[in-house]
Protein backbone atom coordinates (compact mmCIF):
# COMPACT_ATOMS: atom_id res chain seq x y z
CA UNK A 1 0.00 0.00 0.00
CA UNK A 2 0.96 3.66 -1.16
CA UNK A 3 -0.67 5.49 1.57
CA UNK A 4 2.22 8.00 2.05
CA UNK A 5 3.33 8.40 -1.41
CA UNK A 6 -0.61 9.93 -2.48
CA UNK A 7 -0.40 11.45 1.31
CA UNK A 8 2.30 14.09 1.32
CA UNK A 9 1.49 16.36 -1.97
CA UNK A 10 -1.88 16.44 -0.45
CA UNK A 11 -1.23 17.45 3.31
CA UNK A 12 -1.22 20.98 2.73
CA UNK A 13 -4.55 21.06 0.53
CA UNK A 14 -6.44 19.17 3.03
CA UNK A 15 -5.02 20.93 6.03
CA UNK A 16 -3.57 24.10 5.27
CA UNK A 17 -0.10 22.78 6.03
CA UNK A 18 1.51 24.06 8.95
CA UNK A 19 -0.07 26.75 9.66
CA UNK A 20 -3.50 24.84 9.64
CA UNK A 21 -1.39 22.34 12.47
CA UNK A 22 0.05 25.48 14.19
CA UNK A 23 -3.36 27.21 14.80
CA UNK A 24 -4.83 24.27 16.02
CA UNK A 25 -2.16 24.21 19.25
CA UNK A 26 -1.24 25.52 22.17
CA UNK A 27 1.77 24.89 24.52
CA UNK A 28 2.16 25.45 28.19
CA UNK A 29 5.31 25.45 29.96
CA UNK A 30 6.15 23.73 33.04
CA UNK A 31 9.12 24.89 34.91
CA UNK A 32 9.05 21.82 37.61
CA UNK A 33 6.68 18.60 38.38
CA UNK A 34 5.25 20.60 41.03
CA UNK A 35 4.12 23.59 38.67
CA UNK A 36 0.53 24.55 39.22
CA UNK A 37 -0.62 24.21 35.78
CA UNK A 38 -2.39 20.76 35.59
CA UNK A 39 -5.02 19.44 33.37
CA UNK A 40 -7.94 17.70 35.85
CA UNK A 41 -11.38 18.77 34.66
CA UNK A 42 -11.91 16.86 31.65
CA UNK A 43 -10.46 13.52 29.00
CA UNK A 44 -7.31 14.47 27.26
CA UNK A 45 -5.86 12.52 24.45
CA UNK A 46 -2.75 10.98 24.99
CA UNK A 47 0.13 8.78 23.26
CA UNK A 48 1.55 5.94 25.32
CA UNK A 49 4.52 4.14 23.67
CA UNK A 50 5.42 0.58 25.21
CA UNK A 51 8.20 -1.04 24.84
CA UNK A 52 9.60 -4.77 26.54
CA UNK A 53 12.70 -7.05 26.18
CA UNK A 54 13.03 -8.98 29.32
CA UNK A 55 10.86 -12.16 30.54
CA UNK A 56 7.73 -12.96 28.60
CA UNK A 57 7.57 -9.54 26.51
CA UNK A 58 4.06 -10.02 25.74
CA UNK A 59 2.61 -10.94 28.64
CA UNK A 60 4.46 -7.45 30.60
CA UNK A 61 2.38 -5.15 27.69
CA UNK A 62 -0.44 -7.24 28.25
CA UNK A 63 -0.11 -6.30 32.58
CA UNK A 64 0.52 -3.04 31.61
CA UNK A 65 -2.09 -2.27 29.18
CA UNK A 66 -4.88 -3.49 32.35
CA UNK A 67 -2.54 -1.52 34.94
CA UNK A 68 -3.12 1.33 32.78
CA UNK A 69 -6.99 0.92 32.76
CA UNK A 70 -6.70 1.08 36.73
CA UNK A 71 -4.91 3.84 36.50
CA UNK A 72 -7.11 6.05 35.16
CA UNK A 73 -6.08 5.37 31.58
CA UNK A 74 -8.71 4.26 29.45
CA UNK A 75 -7.22 2.86 26.07
CA UNK A 76 -9.05 3.75 22.52
CA UNK A 77 -6.36 2.68 20.06
CA UNK A 78 -3.53 0.33 19.23
CA UNK A 79 -0.66 0.33 17.18
CA UNK A 80 0.93 -2.98 15.39
CA UNK A 81 3.40 -4.77 17.26
CA UNK A 82 7.03 -4.88 16.01
CA UNK A 83 9.77 -6.60 17.13
CA UNK A 84 13.04 -4.65 17.37
CA UNK A 85 16.46 -4.63 17.12
CA UNK A 86 17.88 -2.62 20.72
CA UNK A 87 19.13 0.81 20.38
CA UNK A 88 21.61 2.61 21.82
CA UNK A 89 23.00 -0.54 24.04
CA UNK A 90 22.82 -2.93 21.70
CA UNK A 91 24.12 -6.00 23.36
CA UNK A 92 20.53 -6.99 25.19
CA UNK A 93 17.78 -8.87 23.89
CA UNK A 94 15.11 -7.43 21.47
CA UNK A 95 12.17 -5.32 22.21
CA UNK A 96 8.29 -5.58 21.40
CA UNK A 97 7.70 -1.87 20.79
CA UNK A 98 3.93 -0.74 20.46
CA UNK A 99 2.10 2.39 21.15
CA UNK A 100 -1.65 3.07 22.35
CA UNK A 101 -3.62 6.54 22.01
CA UNK A 102 -5.86 6.90 25.65
CA UNK A 103 -7.71 9.36 27.24
CA UNK A 104 -7.42 10.03 30.64
CA UNK A 105 -8.14 13.04 33.44
CA UNK A 106 -4.81 13.12 35.13
CA UNK A 107 -2.84 15.63 34.64
CA UNK A 108 0.58 15.69 32.46
CA UNK A 109 2.77 15.05 35.50
CA UNK A 110 0.38 12.70 37.42
CA UNK A 111 0.20 10.57 34.17
CA UNK A 112 4.02 10.24 34.70
CA UNK A 113 3.26 9.75 38.00
CA UNK A 114 1.37 6.68 37.20
CA UNK A 115 3.10 4.63 34.35
CA UNK A 116 6.62 5.06 36.44
CA UNK A 117 4.14 2.97 39.38
CA UNK A 118 3.35 0.81 36.81
CA UNK A 119 6.82 0.13 35.42
CA UNK A 120 8.04 0.01 39.15
CA UNK A 121 5.07 -2.32 40.42
CA UNK A 122 6.41 -4.77 37.37
CA UNK A 123 9.91 -4.84 37.95
CA UNK A 124 11.71 -2.30 36.21
CA UNK A 125 14.75 -1.31 38.45
CA UNK A 126 17.04 1.90 37.71
CA UNK A 127 19.56 -0.23 35.69
CA UNK A 128 21.34 1.09 32.89
CA UNK A 129 20.48 3.86 30.32
CA UNK A 130 18.76 2.14 26.99
CA UNK A 131 19.34 -1.08 28.99
CA UNK A 132 16.95 -4.09 29.33
CA UNK A 133 13.86 -4.14 30.85
CA UNK A 134 10.65 -5.56 31.45
CA UNK A 135 8.40 -2.82 30.27
CA UNK A 136 8.88 1.05 29.51
CA UNK A 137 6.31 3.61 29.19
CA UNK A 138 6.69 7.09 28.05
CA UNK A 139 4.27 9.86 27.24
CA UNK A 140 4.73 10.70 23.50
CA UNK A 141 1.65 12.93 23.68
CA UNK A 142 -0.63 14.86 25.89
CA UNK A 143 -3.35 16.26 24.27
CA UNK A 144 -1.88 19.85 22.28
CA UNK A 145 0.03 20.65 25.21
CA UNK A 146 3.45 21.20 25.37
CA UNK A 147 5.42 19.72 28.42
CA UNK A 148 8.66 21.27 29.98
CA UNK A 149 9.83 20.29 33.07
CA UNK A 150 12.81 18.56 35.36
CA UNK A 151 11.65 15.59 34.87
CA UNK A 152 8.83 15.79 31.63
CA UNK A 153 9.22 16.39 28.26
CA UNK A 154 6.07 16.22 25.68
CA UNK A 155 6.36 15.43 23.14
CA UNK A 156 9.13 12.81 23.62
CA UNK A 157 12.41 14.47 22.85
CA UNK A 158 13.85 11.28 20.59
CA UNK A 159 10.91 10.37 18.80
CA UNK A 160 12.22 11.90 15.98
CA UNK A 161 15.35 9.84 15.62
CA UNK A 162 13.79 6.24 16.64
CA UNK A 163 11.97 4.10 13.88
CA UNK A 164 10.62 1.76 16.67
CA UNK A 165 8.75 4.67 17.96
CA UNK A 166 7.61 6.49 14.94
CA UNK A 167 6.43 3.17 13.66
CA UNK A 168 3.82 2.55 16.33
CA UNK A 169 2.62 6.31 16.38
CA UNK A 170 1.85 6.29 12.94
CA UNK A 171 -0.44 3.22 13.36
CA UNK A 172 -2.26 5.14 15.89
CA UNK A 173 -3.06 7.82 13.22
CA UNK A 174 -5.45 7.90 9.89
CA UNK A 175 -3.86 9.43 6.62
CA UNK A 176 -7.17 11.96 7.16
CA UNK A 177 -6.03 14.31 10.12
CA UNK A 178 -9.95 14.41 11.65
CA UNK A 179 -9.40 16.17 14.88
CA UNK A 180 -7.22 19.57 15.87
CA UNK A 181 -5.97 17.37 18.74
CA UNK A 182 -4.48 15.19 15.91
CA UNK A 183 -3.25 18.45 13.95
CA UNK A 184 -2.04 19.65 16.88
CA UNK A 185 0.57 16.58 16.89
CA UNK A 186 1.28 16.48 13.22
CA UNK A 187 2.78 20.30 14.14
CA UNK A 188 5.17 18.94 16.41
CA UNK A 189 6.63 17.29 13.50
CA UNK A 190 10.10 19.57 12.08
CA UNK A 191 8.40 18.84 8.76
CA UNK A 192 5.60 20.93 7.01
CA UNK A 193 4.38 17.30 5.96
CA UNK A 194 3.97 16.41 9.99
CA UNK A 195 3.98 13.19 10.87
CA UNK A 196 3.96 11.58 7.72
CA UNK A 197 6.81 13.42 6.46
CA UNK A 198 9.28 12.64 9.59
CA UNK A 199 7.94 9.04 9.09
CA UNK A 200 9.21 8.78 5.25
CA UNK A 201 11.98 10.72 5.97
CA UNK A 202 13.38 8.02 8.42
CA UNK A 203 12.68 5.63 5.85
CA UNK A 204 9.02 4.76 6.36
CA UNK A 205 7.36 1.33 5.24
CA UNK A 206 10.52 0.83 3.50
CA UNK A 207 12.11 -0.19 6.88
CA UNK A 208 9.68 -2.64 7.58
CA UNK A 209 11.05 -6.07 7.42
CA UNK A 210 14.56 -4.86 7.65
CA UNK A 211 17.32 -3.23 10.22
CA UNK A 212 15.75 -5.09 13.06
CA UNK A 213 12.27 -3.59 12.76
CA UNK A 214 9.15 -6.48 11.87
CA UNK A 215 5.55 -5.69 12.13
CA UNK A 216 4.25 -9.02 14.06
CA UNK A 217 1.03 -10.66 15.05
CA UNK A 218 1.25 -12.95 18.31
CA UNK A 219 0.13 -16.32 17.95
CA UNK A 220 0.57 -19.34 20.02
CA UNK A 221 3.90 -19.04 21.80
CA UNK A 222 5.52 -16.92 18.93
CA UNK A 223 5.23 -14.24 16.86
CA UNK A 224 4.07 -14.14 13.31
CA UNK A 225 5.39 -11.67 10.75
CA UNK A 226 2.89 -12.51 8.02
CA UNK A 227 4.75 -10.53 5.27
CA UNK A 228 6.99 -13.35 4.70
CA UNK A 229 4.67 -15.94 2.81
CA UNK A 230 1.22 -16.34 2.18
CA UNK A 231 -0.29 -18.79 4.55
CA UNK A 232 -2.91 -21.74 3.51
CA UNK A 233 -5.51 -22.05 5.42
CA UNK A 234 -7.08 -25.71 5.52
CA UNK A 235 -11.04 -25.80 5.49
CA UNK A 236 -12.47 -28.54 7.58
CA UNK A 237 -16.46 -28.78 7.82
CA UNK A 238 -18.31 -30.77 10.74
CA UNK A 239 -21.65 -29.84 8.83
CA UNK A 240 -23.88 -32.07 7.66
CA UNK A 241 -25.38 -29.04 5.48
CA UNK A 242 -22.12 -27.18 4.03
CA UNK A 243 -22.29 -25.95 0.62
CA UNK A 244 -19.35 -27.76 -0.92
CA UNK A 245 -18.72 -31.11 1.15
CA UNK A 246 -21.60 -30.87 3.94
CA UNK A 247 -21.94 -34.10 5.83
CA UNK A 248 -18.04 -35.66 4.49
CA UNK A 249 -16.55 -35.17 7.57
CA UNK A 250 -18.93 -35.37 10.47
CA UNK A 251 -17.21 -38.21 12.46
CA UNK A 252 -13.67 -37.93 14.14
CA UNK A 253 -11.89 -40.36 11.78
CA UNK A 254 -12.87 -38.79 8.89
CA UNK A 255 -12.27 -34.93 9.80
CA UNK A 256 -9.20 -36.40 11.38
CA UNK A 257 -8.09 -38.23 7.87
CA UNK A 258 -8.80 -34.96 6.26
CA UNK A 259 -6.89 -33.08 8.28
CA UNK A 260 -4.26 -35.25 7.90
CA UNK A 261 -4.16 -34.79 3.87
CA UNK A 262 -4.45 -31.37 4.43
CA UNK A 263 -0.89 -31.04 6.48
CA UNK A 264 0.96 -33.27 4.46
CA UNK A 265 -0.13 -31.26 1.38
CA UNK A 266 0.90 -28.14 2.92
CA UNK A 267 -1.35 -26.13 4.61
CA UNK A 268 0.07 -23.74 7.36
CA UNK A 269 -3.70 -23.58 9.51
CA UNK A 270 -6.30 -25.71 9.66
CA UNK A 271 -9.96 -24.04 10.21
CA UNK A 272 -12.56 -25.97 11.70
CA UNK A 273 -16.12 -25.11 11.86
CA UNK A 274 -19.52 -26.55 13.18
CA UNK A 275 -22.21 -24.17 12.20
CA UNK A 276 -22.85 -24.03 8.50
CA UNK A 277 -22.56 -20.63 7.48
CA UNK A 278 -23.93 -20.84 3.72
CA UNK A 279 -26.95 -18.63 2.72
CA UNK A 280 -29.98 -19.64 4.17
CA UNK A 281 -28.49 -22.27 6.70
CA UNK A 282 -30.45 -22.67 9.98
CA UNK A 283 -28.57 -21.83 12.86
CA UNK A 284 -28.01 -24.88 15.55
CA UNK A 285 -27.34 -23.61 19.42
CA UNK A 286 -24.37 -23.68 21.31
CA UNK A 287 -24.62 -27.08 22.82
CA UNK A 288 -25.32 -28.33 19.43
CA UNK A 289 -22.20 -26.82 17.73
CA UNK A 290 -20.04 -27.56 20.81
CA UNK A 291 -21.32 -31.51 20.77
CA UNK A 292 -20.28 -31.57 16.77
CA UNK A 293 -16.60 -29.45 17.67
CA UNK A 294 -15.32 -30.64 20.55
CA UNK A 295 -14.67 -34.36 19.98
CA UNK A 296 -13.11 -33.41 16.57
CA UNK A 297 -11.18 -30.46 18.02
CA UNK A 298 -9.80 -32.64 20.82
CA UNK A 299 -8.35 -35.53 18.50
CA UNK A 300 -6.84 -32.54 16.31
CA UNK A 301 -4.96 -31.73 18.81
CA UNK A 302 -3.14 -34.59 19.72
CA UNK A 303 -1.83 -35.27 16.26
CA UNK A 304 1.82 -35.37 15.62
CA UNK A 305 1.32 -34.00 12.49
CA UNK A 306 -0.37 -30.56 13.72
CA UNK A 307 2.63 -29.74 15.31
CA UNK A 308 3.95 -26.11 14.62
CA UNK A 309 0.31 -25.63 12.63
CA UNK A 310 -2.37 -23.15 13.73
CA UNK A 311 -5.65 -24.44 14.62
CA UNK A 312 -8.34 -21.54 14.08
CA UNK A 313 -12.54 -22.11 14.87
CA UNK A 314 -15.35 -20.99 12.52
CA UNK A 315 -17.92 -19.81 14.92
CA UNK A 316 -19.84 -16.77 16.03
CA UNK A 317 -21.05 -17.79 19.53
CA UNK A 318 -18.28 -16.71 22.39
CA UNK A 319 -18.88 -19.83 24.43
CA UNK A 320 -17.99 -21.85 21.95
CA UNK A 321 -14.61 -19.89 20.76
CA UNK A 322 -14.03 -20.03 24.60
CA UNK A 323 -14.18 -23.53 24.90
CA UNK A 324 -12.48 -23.85 21.87
CA UNK A 325 -9.30 -22.02 23.19
CA UNK A 326 -9.24 -24.15 25.97
CA UNK A 327 -9.22 -27.16 24.13
CA UNK A 328 -6.24 -26.19 21.97
CA UNK A 329 -7.53 -23.76 19.42
CA UNK A 330 -5.43 -20.82 18.33
CA UNK A 331 -7.42 -17.76 16.21
CA UNK A 332 -11.42 -17.15 16.42
CA UNK A 333 -12.85 -17.03 13.03
CA UNK A 334 -15.81 -15.08 13.30
CA UNK A 335 -17.89 -14.27 10.57
CA UNK A 336 -20.05 -11.75 11.85
CA UNK A 337 -17.49 -9.64 14.22
CA UNK A 338 -18.88 -9.89 16.81
CA UNK A 339 -22.49 -8.84 15.62
CA UNK A 340 -24.50 -12.13 15.97
CA UNK A 341 -23.04 -12.67 19.74
CA UNK A 342 -22.73 -9.52 21.90
CA UNK A 343 -20.23 -10.95 24.33
CA UNK A 344 -17.86 -12.21 21.77
CA UNK A 345 -15.70 -9.33 21.38
CA UNK A 346 -15.59 -9.31 25.44
CA UNK A 347 -14.28 -12.59 25.70
CA UNK A 348 -11.55 -13.02 22.20
CA UNK A 349 -10.25 -10.01 24.73
CA UNK A 350 -9.81 -12.59 27.51
CA UNK A 351 -8.81 -15.19 25.60
CA UNK A 352 -5.88 -13.06 23.98
CA UNK A 353 -5.61 -14.91 21.24
CA UNK A 354 -5.78 -13.59 17.27
CA UNK A 355 -9.53 -12.56 16.05
CA UNK A 356 -10.69 -12.80 12.32
CA UNK A 357 -13.32 -10.06 11.97
CA UNK A 358 -15.44 -10.44 8.82
CA UNK A 359 -17.85 -8.70 7.15
CA UNK A 360 -21.49 -9.76 7.01
CA UNK A 361 -24.37 -7.88 6.95
CA UNK A 362 -27.12 -9.87 8.59
CA UNK A 363 -26.89 -13.39 9.42
CA UNK A 364 -26.47 -16.35 7.56
CA UNK A 365 -30.10 -16.90 6.59
CA UNK A 366 -30.88 -13.08 5.56
CA UNK A 367 -27.26 -11.99 4.30
CA UNK A 368 -28.42 -12.23 0.67
CA UNK A 369 -31.25 -10.37 0.74
CA UNK A 370 -32.01 -7.47 -1.64
CA UNK A 371 -31.56 -5.29 1.34
CA UNK A 372 -28.05 -6.24 2.11
CA UNK A 373 -27.04 -6.27 -1.34
CA UNK A 374 -27.01 -2.96 -1.60
CA UNK A 375 -23.78 -1.40 -2.01
CA UNK A 376 -22.92 2.05 -4.02
CA UNK A 377 -19.02 1.22 -3.64
CA UNK A 378 -18.63 -1.92 -2.31
CA UNK A 379 -14.84 -1.80 -1.11
CA UNK A 380 -15.59 1.95 0.70
CA UNK A 381 -18.54 0.11 2.28
CA UNK A 382 -16.76 -2.94 3.39
CA UNK A 383 -13.86 -0.95 4.79
CA UNK A 384 -16.07 1.67 6.46
CA UNK A 385 -18.66 -1.57 8.24
CA UNK A 386 -15.57 -3.30 8.96
CA UNK A 387 -13.66 -0.64 10.59
CA UNK A 388 -16.68 0.19 12.76
CA UNK A 389 -16.44 -3.53 14.05
CA UNK A 390 -12.59 -3.39 14.72
CA UNK A 391 -12.61 -0.55 16.55
CA UNK A 392 -15.53 -2.29 19.02
CA UNK A 393 -13.56 -4.83 19.24
CA UNK A 394 -10.47 -2.48 20.08
CA UNK A 395 -12.58 -0.54 22.75
CA UNK A 396 -12.91 -3.69 24.43
CA UNK A 397 -9.61 -5.19 24.38
CA UNK A 398 -8.28 -6.20 21.50
CA UNK A 399 -5.58 -4.88 20.46
CA UNK A 400 -4.75 -4.17 16.80
CA UNK A 401 -2.10 -6.34 17.01
CA UNK A 402 -4.23 -9.24 17.20
CA UNK A 403 -7.27 -8.85 14.40
CA UNK A 404 -7.12 -10.31 11.28
CA UNK A 405 -9.28 -8.93 8.82
CA UNK A 406 -11.54 -10.68 6.20
CA UNK A 407 -14.19 -8.65 3.72
CA UNK A 408 -16.32 -11.60 3.35
CA UNK A 409 -16.42 -12.76 -0.39
CA UNK A 410 -19.36 -14.13 -0.96
CA UNK A 411 -21.38 -12.95 2.05
CA UNK A 412 -23.86 -10.20 1.80
CA UNK A 413 -22.09 -10.02 -1.80
CA UNK A 414 -23.45 -10.84 -5.26
CA UNK A 415 -21.22 -11.75 -8.23
CA UNK A 416 -19.93 -8.26 -9.58
CA UNK A 417 -19.34 -7.23 -5.97
CA UNK A 418 -17.00 -10.50 -5.05
CA UNK A 419 -15.14 -9.04 -7.91
CA UNK A 420 -15.14 -5.91 -6.58
CA UNK A 421 -13.62 -7.10 -3.69
CA UNK A 422 -11.14 -9.42 -5.22
CA UNK A 423 -9.47 -6.46 -6.91
CA UNK A 424 -10.20 -4.43 -5.07
CA UNK A 425 -8.27 -4.89 -1.26
CA UNK A 426 -5.31 -2.15 -1.94
CA UNK A 427 -8.73 0.24 -2.12
CA UNK A 428 -10.16 -1.59 0.99
CA UNK A 429 -6.64 -0.68 2.90
CA UNK A 430 -6.67 2.42 1.91
CA UNK A 431 -10.02 3.37 2.52
CA UNK A 432 -9.46 2.12 6.29
CA UNK A 433 -5.97 3.44 6.36
CA UNK A 434 -7.66 7.32 6.02
CA UNK A 435 -9.11 6.32 9.68
CA UNK A 436 -6.84 3.61 11.42
CA UNK A 437 -3.41 3.11 9.53
CA UNK A 438 -2.72 -0.06 12.33
CA UNK A 439 -6.08 -1.95 11.41
CA UNK A 440 -4.82 -0.75 7.06
CA UNK A 441 -1.33 -3.15 8.42
CA UNK A 442 -3.94 -6.03 9.57
CA UNK A 443 -2.88 -9.29 7.77
CA UNK A 444 -6.23 -9.94 5.07
CA UNK A 445 -7.39 -13.28 5.12
CA UNK A 446 -9.65 -13.92 1.61
CA UNK A 447 -11.85 -16.65 1.39
CA UNK A 448 -13.48 -17.49 -2.41
CA UNK A 449 -13.05 -21.02 -2.50
CA UNK A 450 -15.44 -22.68 -4.52
CA UNK A 451 -18.19 -20.67 -3.67
CA UNK A 452 -21.18 -19.66 -6.16
CA UNK A 453 -20.00 -16.81 -7.61
CA UNK A 454 -17.29 -18.99 -9.22
CA UNK A 455 -19.73 -21.61 -10.58
CA UNK A 456 -21.53 -18.69 -12.15
CA UNK A 457 -19.53 -17.26 -14.22
CA UNK A 458 -17.52 -20.94 -15.17
CA UNK A 459 -20.88 -22.34 -15.30
CA UNK A 460 -19.82 -25.04 -13.04
CA UNK A 461 -22.97 -25.84 -10.69
CA UNK A 462 -20.96 -28.49 -8.22
CA UNK A 463 -18.83 -27.29 -5.53
CA UNK A 464 -16.15 -29.36 -6.35
CA UNK A 465 -15.83 -28.75 -10.01
CA UNK A 466 -14.75 -24.79 -9.02
CA UNK A 467 -10.96 -25.43 -8.00
CA UNK A 468 -9.50 -24.04 -11.31
CA UNK A 469 -11.66 -20.95 -10.66
CA UNK A 470 -10.56 -20.65 -7.34
CA UNK A 471 -7.27 -20.89 -7.91
CA UNK A 472 -7.58 -18.08 -10.31
CA UNK A 473 -9.53 -16.16 -7.60
CA UNK A 474 -6.68 -17.19 -4.80
CA UNK A 475 -4.01 -15.66 -7.57
CA UNK A 476 -5.63 -12.69 -8.01
CA UNK A 477 -6.72 -11.97 -4.30
CA UNK A 478 -2.38 -12.66 -3.31
CA UNK A 479 -1.24 -10.18 -5.63
CA UNK A 480 -3.71 -7.91 -4.36
CA UNK A 481 -2.46 -8.28 -0.83
CA UNK A 482 -4.43 -11.01 0.73
CA UNK A 483 -2.03 -13.00 3.41
CA UNK A 484 -4.18 -15.86 4.02
CA UNK A 485 -6.33 -17.69 1.75
CA UNK A 486 -8.92 -20.26 3.19
CA UNK A 487 -9.44 -23.22 0.80
CA UNK A 488 -10.82 -26.76 0.62
CA UNK A 489 -8.39 -28.12 -2.08
CA UNK A 490 -4.71 -27.08 -0.42
CA UNK A 491 -2.60 -28.71 -2.90
CA UNK A 492 -3.60 -26.73 -5.81
CA UNK A 493 -3.64 -23.62 -4.44
CA UNK A 494 -0.90 -23.64 -2.40
CA UNK A 495 1.12 -23.93 -6.04
CA UNK A 496 -1.00 -20.63 -6.84
CA UNK A 497 0.11 -19.07 -3.61
CA UNK A 498 3.87 -20.01 -3.91
CA UNK A 499 3.94 -18.80 -7.71
CA UNK A 500 2.42 -15.17 -6.41
CA UNK A 501 4.63 -15.16 -3.59
CA UNK A 502 7.92 -15.51 -6.01
CA UNK A 503 6.68 -12.95 -8.10
CA UNK A 504 5.90 -10.34 -5.49
CA UNK A 505 9.67 -10.93 -4.09
CA UNK A 506 10.53 -10.49 -7.59
CA UNK A 507 8.61 -7.48 -8.02
CA UNK A 508 10.18 -6.06 -4.70
CA UNK A 509 13.39 -7.00 -5.77
CA UNK A 510 13.22 -4.40 -8.51
CA UNK A 511 14.83 -0.90 -7.78
CA UNK A 512 12.28 1.69 -7.17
Amino acid sequence: MHIFKQLLPDISRLNGGKKYFQASCFAFIHSSPNSPVEVHSQDQEVVIALGSNVGDRLHNFNEALQLMKKSGVQITRHGCLYETAPAYVTDQPNFLNSAVRAVTKLGPHELLGALKKIEKDMGRTQGIRYGPRPIDLDILFYGKLRVRSEILTIPHERIWERPFVIAPLMDLLGSAIDSDVVACWHSFSMHSGGLFESWVKLGGDSLIGKEGLKRVLPIRNGLWDWSMKTSVMGILNLTPDSFSDGGKFESVEAAVSQVRLMISEGADMIDIGAQSTRPMASRISVEQELDRLIPVLEAVVRMPEVEGKLISVDTFYSEVASEAVSKGAHIVNDVSAGQLDSNMLNVVAGLRVPYIAMHMRGDPSTMQNSENLQYDDVCKQVASELLLRVRDAEVLGIPAWRIIIDPGIGFSKNTEQNLDILMGLPNIQEEIGRKSLALSHAPIMIGSSRKKFLGEICNRKAAIERDPATVASVTAGVLGGANIVRVHNVRDNLDAVKLCDAMLRRKRSFPQ
